[in-house]
């Protein structure tokens, strides 16, 4: 199974800017995948797409047993840097290179909308242990604020190939499904501090951004750089607070 081109071309020069652009998530998110999850000293966990740790480091105060799954090696390097602690492991949510029954829970952020879902899942359902749970975690730009949506909208233009989650075709293998059944979905508020260089960053790190040509990607970022210079909301300002609504959508195996 190959990852989609997207992905691997976008992901493959973006680890440095994914690092330093992209929000964590917040706490109110990391207890509910705890409680969730049935996390504790004693549970191994999977994170499928783990990009550069973003979420992996932040369970590791649990104290599980952590294998981080990435496919892309640039992202990799960058992950086993930040999260030493974690097992790093070269491979996709369609292949997981882990023994059946081997892993009590299973997460995806960021991730989930960029896998062949029918798939993914049969594999997650393949290496969770009976009655393991599934958790898929998003961060997702608050257009209901009108930076943002202009951010979004400057942003709609390139991403057309690519599979976004806001277009919410990754539901459609969950209802289809009869491997997991649902938990629940919650929404939380969140904010990212950002000077001017890491909302550039923060654009950069998208994967259909970084894929463009110089000269296109540079454009992109002049558009942005304009925005923030001259939206009433944001100019003069030297530290923005990004918004996001942070979803969590969890399922347990049958």
């Amino acid at each position: 199974m190959t990852l989609h081109r997207l992905a691997a071309q976008g992901y493959a020069t973006a680890a440095d800017a994914y690092e330093k652009g992209r929000p964590d998530y917040p706490r109110g998110a990391i207890a509910l995948l705890r409680d969730t999850l049935r996390i504790d000293a004693a549970s191994t966990v999977l994170d499928l797409g783990a990009g550069t740790g973003k979420l992996t480091r932040l369970l590791v105060p649990t104290g599980a047993r952590l294998i981080a799954l990435e496919p892309v090696e640039g992202m990799r390097r960058k992950l086993s840097q930040m999260v030493p602690s974690a097992t790093v492991v070269d491979g996709v949510a369609e292949a997981i290179p882990l023994p059946e029954a081997s892993v009590d829970a299973a997460t995806a952020a960021q991730a989930f909308h960029w896998f062949h879902g029918d798939l993914a899942l049969a594999e997650i359902h393949r290496v969770l242990r009976p009655r393991g749970r599934l958790a898929l975690l998003w961060n997702v730009r608050d257009e209901r604020v009108d930076w943002v949506a202009r951010i979004s909208r400057i942003l709609d233009g390139h991403g057309r190939d690519a599979p976004l989650h806001r277009l919410g075709a990754w539901r459609r293998c969950f209802s289809e499904t009869r491997l997991f059944a649902p938990l629940g979905e919650h929404e939380l508020t969140h904010a990212q501090e950002l000077d001017e260089g890491g909302l550039l960053e923060r654009v950069a790190s998208i994967s259909y951004i970084a894929a463009l040509p110089l000269q296109e990607r540079y454009a992109v970022l002049n558009e942005v750089r304009e925005l923030v210079t001259s939206h009433p909301e944001l100019a003069g300002k030297s530290v923005y607070l990004f918004p996001y609504r942070t979803l969590v959508a969890s399922y347990e195996r049958r």
